[in-house]
């Protein structure tokens, strides 16, 4: 049997546990603001429009459905972070580490990613229409079906990625890396390809086009095109 000396250690003992243990669950309560620490946090269904949250660790937090709309997230780390249904229109990314990103059906418009890199990111069906994507990484991304008109993509790295059935109207795709990409019914109407690199005919048959979209030399229109 336990003495009564014994027992009354127990409670000291669970204090000390608990007092290590807090600060893990802790964070989670932290109100939103710079440098907060949010990681693998459950915040879905947020209000936070135009909140600065620069320097903030978001990894593999759950902010799906939330309204994040204009908000600050340069220097963030969102890394593997759950945005699904999320908005985020005209919000500021730079310099944001976003590899393996979940946006299905989130809106991104006119977002600035400028710095930050969206490498392995799952975007399917996202709206990015106006974004600035200008030198991003965006390798070995699923971004099908996703709307990229009027988005800024010079530069950016769009090799290996998923593309098919997404929409670059308007968008600038200057020096823009295709390499490997996926183009199954991707539609580039209108779109000047001709300084792209990494561009295949294979690639090429598979998307849409018509008569105005510039292609790189020695590359040919698809008999195909307009798509209907």
């Amino acid at each position: 049997m336990f003495s009564l000396a014994r027992l009354s250690v127990l409670p000291a003992i669970a204090a000390v546990l608990l007092g290590f243990s807090s600060p893990v669950f802790a964070k989670c309560g932290d109100s939103p603001g710079p440098g907060v620490d949010w990681s693998g946090c459950e915040k879905e269904r947020l209000i936070l429009r135009g909140k600065d949250l620069s320097g903030a660790n978001l990894s593999r937090a759950d902010l799906s459905k939330s309204d994040l709309s204009e908000a600050v997230f340069k220097g963030a780390n969102l890394e593997e972070t759950n945005l699904t249904r999320a908005r985020l229109w005209e919000a500021d990314f730079r310099e944001a580490s976003l590899t393996k990103l979940q946006g299905n059906r989130t809106d991104f418009s006119r977002a600035n990613f400028e710095g930050s890199d969206l490498t392995k990111s799952e975007m399917p069906r996202a709206t990015l229409t106006g974004a600035n994507l200008k030198g991003v990484s965006l390798s070995k991304s699923e971004i099908s079906r996703a709307i990229l008109s009027e988005a800024d993509l010079s530069d950016a790295d769009l090799s290996y990625s998923d593309l098919g059935r997404a929409n670059f109207a308007d968008a600038n795709l200057t020096n823009t890396n295709l390499t490997g990409a996926y183009t199954y019914l991707t539609r580039f109407e209108g779109v000047d390809l001709s300084t792209t690199t990494g561009l295949t005919q294979q690639q090429l048959d598979l998307a849409c086009g018509d008569g105005s979209t510039m292609l790189p030399e020695g590359l040919t229109a698809s008999a195909e095109w307009p798509c209907m």
